[in-house]
């Protein structure tokens, strides 16, 4: 189905987004783009609480990202006499952030993609959200920064972003997550325009020796779990009683928790429990599942993090819950799951950013590396590029000889 859909998006345009919407979201969206004023009333109706949490959530995202840019610095070196290399740090022209609808109006999730990119410096920011999605999303996305916003959802919105309609720009790059439909329509895109990574449900994993807090640790496991049926939640421990009751508080916390449908599936049919001889078992196991969510609850959580290798985003110490981390604190939730954390992180201002390097070469330098080329090509039996080696020495050499 979702090879049909980017097909006919690709064929089609703006009659096919527009179609696909009727079909899959029971709404005829006649103009797509959410007009200026209409994102000034969604803004507007925010009561004031929200929209200022919205800002605090906002302003420290950008802090973070601001702090992360300037780790990210151009380069020039000269390794010879006369050979100069080195790199910029480019920001992609256009981005197109997906934001999902979901069951609840989830306002971190503009945040986290739209605000990095502008802090990167991306010309355009395309945003595209489900057009049965709540009206607040349209202000989060409003206030991250975004410069269009469109009310296109599903696979259609993928396919608009990557080929482009008369509506709506082509992008370079998509991020941010949505459901099945959406991930494998990034994933068939991915090519023609780049993407952030592929993300499969939430997990969360949490390492505790016997000072763990059984509340603490049920209660963030069934905080992730209320997220999706599939959830994958699980706590690795030394300490066998602390296994035992948190399964009890779990249980326990179920019984009054608003979300316990979706979060009681994901424990029951996701959740585990796994005891370990010692530490250096515990640490390997959780490098083994590579967590998107990983919290050390253990006497010396920093020495225990320190030692750990494979993760989406590490949250240290009882205080650090992923509660924070999805909403306010400033590091992005966007994370890889699946066991993608054993060789990527999650979302950053430098997914927005290009490093694409550059050379220069001086007389005295081509005397040197033009030689060893112009034989390694030769050796290779590319005869072109021997003589385009070449061709710079014996100009030089003739040049010094005369």
């Amino acid at each position: 189905m979702v090879e049909r859909i980017l097909a006919d998006v690709r064929k089609r345009g703006d009659a096919a987004v527009r179609e696909y919407s009727v079909k899959f979201d029971k709404i005829d969206v006649k103009e797509p783009e959410v007009p200026a004023a209409d994102r000034e009333v969604a803004v507007a109706e925010l009561d004031s609480q929200t929209r200022a949490d919205t800002e605090f959530a906002i302003d420290n995202v950008r802090r973070f990202a601001e702090a992360q840019l300037a780790t990210i610095l151009p380069l020039d070196i000269e390794p010879l006499p006369g050979l100069h290399l080195g790199h910029r740090v480019i920001a992609i022209e256009r981005i197109g952030a997906y934001v999902p609808g979901g069951r609840f109006p989830l306002l971190s999730a503009p945040i986290m993609t739209i605000v990095p990119a502008k802090v990167a410096g991306c010309r355009e920011v395309i945003a595209c959200l489900p057009p049965n999605a709540h009206h607040a999303m349209i202000a989060g996305c409003h206030l991250a920064g975004a410069d269009r916003i469109f009310r296109i959802g599903g696979a259609q919105a993928i396919a608009a972003m990557a080929f482009g309609t008369d509506s709506i720009p082509q992008v370079d790059k998509i991020v941010g997550p949505g459901n099945a439909f959406v991930n494998e329509a990034k994933r068939q895109v991915f090519g023609p325009v780049g993407i952030d990574q592929l993300a499969g449900p939430s997990e969360i994993f949490v390492l505790a020796d016997a000072s763990g807090d059984p509340r603490l640790i049920a209660t963030d496991l069934l905080a992730q779990a209320e997220h999706d049926v599939r959830t994958r939640v699980g706590l690795i421990t030394t300490d066998r009683s602390l296994a035992e009751r948190t399964a009890t508080e779990v249980t326990r916390q179920l019984e009054t928790l608003e979300t316990a449908e979706i979060a009681g599936a994901s424990w029951e049919d996701y959740g585990e429990i796994v005891l370990c001889e010692d530490e250096e078992a515990m640490i390997a196991y959780s490098d083994h599942v590579a967590a998107e969510h990983l919290q050390v609850h253990t006497s010396d959580p920093h020495a225990l993090a320190a030692k750990l290798c494979n993760y989406g985003s590490l949250f240290i110490g009882e205080n650090a819950s992923v509660v924070y981390s999805d909403k306010t604190v400033g590091t992005n939730h966007t994370l890889p799951t699946a066991g993608a954390g054993h060789y990527t992180g999650g979302l950053w201002v430098g997914s927005y950013v290009k490093i694409a390097t550059h050379q220069w070469l001086e007389n005295e330098a081509v005397l040197k590396v033009g030689p060893p080329a112009s034989r390694q090509s030769a050796s290779e039996g590319l005869d072109g590029h021997r003589k385009a080696a070449q061709v710079r020495v014996d100009k030089l050499r003739q040049w010094s000889a005369a």
